[in-house]
């Protein structure tokens, strides 16, 4: 129905959908034009919710370290939230993409990314095995969280590498190699958050209560925003549902 200047009046349900609508938009809406350089997927829908996220958290533990005298143990929330920084770019930049040629080169973006991520959470281990010496180690719940999370990211990107770049030696094929991609998706999404959950407990952590004092309402806040920035981005079909 139109107005008498011609222009159409919204339809009562109309109105009411957009009144329902998530306040963060549908799941998913967010797709790659083809005329957008790949870059602008850092920054289009609510990844700007979730780099504002993320980079508060780094923000926040990056103060609490160079507010204190530089210790070997300091590379290592150093290296981790870097790695973390790393892999919610690695998403972002990789969930729009619709096309194949997008596709292909989100994922080498992604891969890379990745990559560098991997290699910054490795040094972050090798950072805190040699800092403890002979204490005891996994002592603390962020400690026993740390070793499941660095076991499940080696695995994660194994498994990447080998239905990305190895199907057909490994899996039996390229078309059987696209079929894990879902759960390579899914699990990596549930690994940031295992990711988010051990840097939240490190805050109970004696040396973070007794030096670096960072809140743990803090990491918390952060972290939610990053989930509900990146989780408002995730294409459904893309995890098989």
């Amino acid at each position: 129905m139109a107005s008498a200047t011609g222009i159409p009046q919204d339809h009562p349900q109309t109105i009411e959908s957009r009144e329902d609508e998530p306040l963060l938009g549908g799941p998913g809406q967010i797709v790659q034009k083809e005329s957008d350089y790949i870059f602008y997927n850092l920054f289009t829908g609510t990844a700007t919710v979730a780099q504002f996220g993320i980079w508060i958290l780094t923000i926040l533990i990056w103060s609490g370290i160079f507010n204190h005298d530089l210790i070997l143990f300091s590379a290592h929330p150093l290296l981790n939230s870097s790695a973390v920084l790393l892999q919610v770019q690695a998403a972002l930049i990789l969930q729009p993409t619709s096309t194949p040629q997008q596709k292909l080169q989100g994922t080498r973006i992604h891969y890379i990314l990745q990559s560098l991520s991997l290699a910054a959470f490795i040094s972050a281990f090798v950072v805190i095995e040699v800092n403890k010496g002979n204490h005891a180690r996994f002592t603390s719940p962020h400690g026993v969280m740390g070793l499941v999370t660095y076991s499940l990211i080696i695995l994660q990107a194994l498994g990447g590498v080998v239905q990305y770049f190895l199907p057909s030696l490994v899996l039996g094929g390229a078309n059987r190699g696209k079929r894990f991609y879902k759960y390579h998706r899914a699990s990596g999404y549930v690994l940031l958050l295992l990711e988010l959950a051990t840097i939240s407990a490190a805050t109970r952590t004696t040396f973070n209560l007794a030096v670096l004092a960072i809140p743990l309402w803090a990491v918390l806040v952060a972290a939610v925003v990053i989930v509900a920035g990146v989780g408002a981005r995730v294409k459904k079909h893309k995890l098989g549902l």
